[in-house]
């Protein structure tokens, strides 16, 4: 260990792409580690991609398989669609993110380990039959086993800490390693750490020696005789900033409402991982934005129709569950003709399922699920950054069409980030409203004969009074009417409403092929590992095409005839096929699924192995 700690020969690599994963125990700071990392990846230029995954126990034991939190990056010089498959660099803080994980890391891969919580005791609770440091588990990786908490402890015996607090600070030794071994400046954490614990001197003080001790151990032990250089990436001109998916649908919400002229009313009940929406929006009372924390998911989506009725642009948020409770108000919304938007960021499920893991299984209830014919447009978001995009859109469609719209996300986009290039405020779409001040003809379902939105007017205007109400309506006065003749015609009414929705919908052009033998047909958070997989098929001359959905519902007028062009087609999904069973319940084609419901994304790999499979069989 004396040799190992002197100084020795260091040489620099660049290198394109590398993959990092932290890991640890709920307690151990990985997804704070995880984010002081990614944003010092962004200010030095690389495009990224991000994947918090956390624990759905609240207090699982520590030192737990169940109680394991992690955090995976993936960065480079070229273009980032995903966190990435197999991992350069893993750290793992205790026996059970080291059993969690290891089956990731790629062979020959480094191994960061805390050395002190690799215990009898954290063996026996992992599950580990024998110790991996020992036997000949960990042969095929480059292993630093640290005891960062003693050389933290060395490096703050002044300033008189508890063992706990001292043990507390090694992620930011871990944070200070990995920094020296990819070329990084300390300086944006060290300012992070000041601002976080100015009111505790001694606790800013131990975080930053921890990071500066990370850093210089990791210039004094041979298994580091590498360090590695990332070039910047090659971004369109602009500005940017990095971004995460609730946070980018937060943004596109207010700007919508600024476009449209309109104040902002959110009312939604907390749940995971919609929460933060609520959480961001609370903090742009200067943009005219009001929020609401119900006491449940009923009043949280009633209170937002009552603000769509008073004339707001009005947005409730919320995952699987909470959906199923505010069903019935939806199809309220859906009667009174209102504008409002429903996100819905999934989660695993059925009933609680899983909290805090990904998925994609609420595609049914948002298109289908609810009683009657309720016809409702769906908007969905790809990447972290695009949920700017598709929260604006669904504003759009709802403010246009006087229509309430659903917009869904899920857990891998809300809680995951890349860089955004800020848009600029001017060249936004504009958004129209059908905001009525003038009595005269006026009646309050006479219809738009473009869009067939009904006028919009905020109670109390004089002379431009009118009910709403669950009951069937009459085309032109509202008043409720029973007749066969009347329901006929305001089911159809409020279909043709939908259906004329994807004329305002741009062309769908395939990227790779436009026509041949492979589409790969997908909607949601699947983008990544679409795209990554299918630039790979490109460049090895495959014939592949590769389609996103944005919109659900309706989908594009002409995506029957792009489909028609390809001799397969593939749609991936963290369900068990539910846009495959719509597509072949509208289009006249032939599709195989590719399913996974694991709580985790696909990875390219996954993608890339099942093209070359259909690929050969076509063969």
């Amino acid at each position: 260990m004396a040799e190992d700690q002197q100084k020795i020969s260091k040489t620099t690599e660049e290198v394109d792409v590398v993959t990092i994963r932290f890991a640890g125990d709920s307690g151990d700071g990985m997804q704070l580690t995880g984010s002081q990392f990614t944003n010092n990846t962004a200010i030095v230029g690389n495009d990224l991609s991000t994947f918090p995954d956390y624990p759905s126990e609240i207090r699982a034991p520590a030192g737990s398989l169940a109680g394991v939190s992690s955090f995976q990056i993936q960065f480079g010089s070229q273009n980032i669609y995903t966190p990435g498959d197999t991992l350069d660099v893993l750290v793992a803080m205790n026996p059970a993110a080291l059993k969690v994980h290891l089956k990731d890391l790629k062979i020959n891969g480094l191994l960061l380990l805390n050395s002190v919580n690799y215990t009898p005791r954290n063996y026996k609770l992992a599950g580990w039959e024998s110790n991996p440091l020992e036997d000949k588990t960990l042969k095929d990786y480059r292993v630093a086993e640290v005891n960062m908490s003693e050389l933290v402890a060395n490096s703050v015996k002044d300033l008189n800490l508890s063992p706990k607090v001292i043990n507390r600070s090694a992620n930011m030794f871990a944070l200070g390693f990995l920094y020296y071994m990819y070329d990084r400046n300390l300086d944006s954490t060290i300012d992070f750490i000041t601002a976080k614990f100015g009111k505790y001197p001694d606790l800013a003080e131990a975080n930053r020696r921890s990071l500066k001790a990370g850093y210089n151990y990791a210039h004094t032990i041979k298994i580091i005789r590498t360090n590695y250089r990332i070039p910047k990436a090659k971004f369109k001109k602009g500005t940017y900033r990095n971004i995460m998916g609730n946070q980018a649908v937060s943004f596109g919400l207010v700007a919508a409402a600024r476009k449209a002229g309109l104040e902002l009313f959110y009312g939604g009940y907390p749940i995971t991982p919609a929460s933060d929406i609520l959480h961001y929006l609370s903090g742009f009372k200067n943009f005219g934005v009001k929020t609401f924390q119900a006491e449940d998911e009923i009043a949280g989506v009633m209170s937002t129709i009552g603000a769509a009725y008073a004339g707001d642009l009005a947005i409730t948020a919320t995952s699987g569950p909470g959906m199923a409770l505010k069903t019935e108000a939806l199809g309220l919304a859906v009667s009174v003709e209102l504008p409002m938007v429903i996100i819905n960021v999934q989660r695993g499920g059925p009933s609680t399922g899983l909290p805090t893991k990904t998925e994609q299984s609420d595609l049914f209830q948002a298109v289908l699920g609810r009683n009657g014919e309720a016809p409702i447009p769906v908007v969905a978001a790809q990447t972290p950054a695009h949920c700017f995009d598709a929260a604006y859109e669904a504003c759009r469609i709802a403010l246009e069409h006087m229509i309430p719209v659903i917009l869904l996300s899920d857990g891998y986009l809300g809680n995951g980030s890349e860089p955004w290039r800020i848009p600029e405020y001017k060249k936004l779409p504009e958004i129209k409203t059908h905001k009525k001040t003038d009595p005269e003809d006026f009646l309050p379902y006479r219809h738009d004969e473009k869009t067939l939105a009904r006028p919009w007017v905020v109670p109390g205007t004089a002379n431009m009074e009118y009910r709403v109400g669950g009951l069937e309506k009459s085309e032109g006065t509202g008043n409720v009417n029973y007749t066969p003749e009347n329901h006929q015609l305001m089911t159809e009414l409020r279909q043709r409403k939908l259906d004329i929705i994807a004329d305002s919908f741009p062309p769908v052009v395939p990227f790779g092929n436009s026509s041949g033998e492979l589409l790969i047909l997908g909607w949601g958070s699947t983008f990544g590992a679409i795209r990554t997989a299918v630039e790979n098929a490109l460049a090895k001359g495959l014939s592949v095409g590769h389609v996103q959905l944005t919109h659900l519902n309706p989908f594009p007028k002409d995506l029957g005839e792009v489909l028609g062009k390809f001799k397969q087609i593939l749609i991936p999904e963290l369900n068990m096929g539910q846009l495959q069973t719509l597509i072949q319940g509208k289009f006249v084609v032939k599709t195989e699924g590719l399913h996974k419901m694991k709580g985790v994304p696909f990875t390219q790999s996954d993608i890339y192995n099942k093209m070359v499979e259909m690929l050969k069989g076509l063969a």
